[in-house]
Order: C-alpha cells, then structure tokens, then sequence
C-alpha cells in the first residue's frame, strides 16, 4: 500500500480517512486502520472510509454504485455512520464522481437514500429506528434504540456536568442527552471502539427517538442536536424512518508515505 492516496474529512468534527478504492483493491487490516486513526502517530481520525464500488464487494446493494466500507478506529468493523455516510457523499461530488443530487449509498446496514447539494448540509434517510428493550447504563435505565448500529440513550440534567464519558457497556454506543428546549437537545457521546467523539450521527437520531418517546412530541418533529462539533437536525418521520441533515467538509487530501507504510 506504498504511496497509498488518502482524503481528510469531518462532519460536525466527527473526522475521518477516506482511502479511494474504487476497485477493491485494498486489503484494510486492523492494524492499518489503527495505525491510519493515530492520533500523534498517523494521520488520526475517529474511523477510516474505504470508498469503493458496489461491483467489487460482496453483499446485496441493489441499484446503488458505492459501497461505505466504514472502520472504527480500533480497527473493528462498524454497520453505519451517520456523519461518515455525509462526508463519504460529499467526496464522491467533489471528486465528480456523482452529480449534485440525489445518490443511493450501501453500507453494512443497509442502502441510505442521500440528497447532496453542490454546497451546503447533507440530508440522509437513515432508515427506521428500532426501539429495543430498556439497558443499564451504570446503573441508570437508558432507552436503547438501533439505527442500523445500536445505542443506547440516557436523559441527563446536563451535559457538561459528566465530566470523563467511560461507560462500562462497551458493547453499545452511549449518548447523554440533555434538554435545551422546545424540540432543542444537547448531546454527548462515547462511541464503541473509539471512545468519546465530537459528534455522531446515528447516536444523534437514537437521541431524538429516545427524547420524542420521553416527551410525547409528534411525529415530523424537525429536532435541533447540538454536539460538541456543530449542530445537527433530525427528523423522525411518520414512516419510522429518521431524516439526518448537517454539514460535511473535506478538509485535506495526501498521501502515506512509503516509509512510514513500511514501518508494519
């Protein structure tokens, strides 16, 4: 993988590595990925975006041209990313490798519509949430809520008031979640297999389902998500489905050098 090509991305500072491999010729190992998302040692980043075609993957994905090959950072496999679906989207128009408009995208957890204008917030359907039985969270009952990954939501009086976010549930996504207003909530989160982030997508949908159930609020509901990285909107819609907008920037692009490819 010497002189492998590389872009640096971010959606509300949710960052990562998109790695161009149009034709699936990169085998991507744990290492490598950990490696890659190294924060003083590699380029860092909360998961790595392998951006490759459909035809070159197995699996089912219908009519859609791109597949999302999403990593945490520790290397571990990963169904869905709200922001990375974003910023993946957000590649392939700059790259002009799609028009401005309307995509299909597959990823483990599924097909995502997307809607991607030349400039401006991403809009995805993030299919349907699922909502689980209630799970301890350290003690506390937190309402669990699967966007094609699974979270689990907890209601807190304040955000900044947790100080250090390790839950001992390493299994689930983790996001606290406190009131703000009038369909306004404020959110963090500890992501499985990367620990705290400045914002997570799915975890800001399960946020608004698990806020919507709690508070009674209707359907279509358009919620405002502040995350410590920017601002998010979610919509959870009459069908089940939840609408995700907000922005998504490619901020860099390089390549690994060979020696430090070499250094395995």
């Amino acid at each position: 993988m010497a002189g492998l090509r590389y872009l640096k991305g971010h959606g509300t500072e949710n960052d990562f590595v998109l790695l161009p491999d149009p034709d699936g010729r990169l085998t991507l190992t744990h290492d490598v990925v950990r490696r890659i998302c190294d924060r003083r040692a590699g380029i860092g980043a909360d998961g790595v975006l392998r951006v490759v075609r459909t035809v070159a993957v197995d699996g089912e994905h219908g009519d859609a041209e791109w597949f999302m090959d999403y990593r945490n950072a520790d290397g571990s496999i990963a169904e869905m990313c709200g922001n990375g679906v974003r910023v993946y989207a957000r590649y392939l128009v700059t790259a002009g490798l799609v028009p401005p408009g309307h995509l299909r995208l597959a990823t483990r957890g599924g097909v995502r519509e997307v809607d991607v204008p030349a400039s401006g917030d991403i809009a995805v359907d993030m299919g349907p949430a699922v909502v689980g039985d209630p799970v301890d969270i350290d003690g506390v009952i937190a309402t669990a809520v699967d966007m094609g990954n699974p979270h689990a939501v907890v209601h807190v009086p304040s955000v900044e008031a947790l100080g250090v976010l390790d839950p001992a549930r390493k299994d689930l996504n983790v996001e606290y979640v406190e009131d703000v207003g009038e369909a306004h909530v404020r959110m963090r989160v500890h992501e499985r297999g990367v620990g705290e982030t400045r914002s997570c997508g799915t975890g800001a949908c399960a946020a608004v389902v698990a806020t919507s159930l709690r508070l009674g609020s209707p359907r279509g509901t358009a919620y405002i998500v502040d995350v410590p990285g920017g601002r998010l909107t979610v919509t959870w819609r009459d069908d089940d489905s939840v609408l995700l907008s907000g922005p998504a920037v490619i901020v860099a692009s390089g390549e690994l050098a060979d020696e430090w490819m070499g250094e395995q």
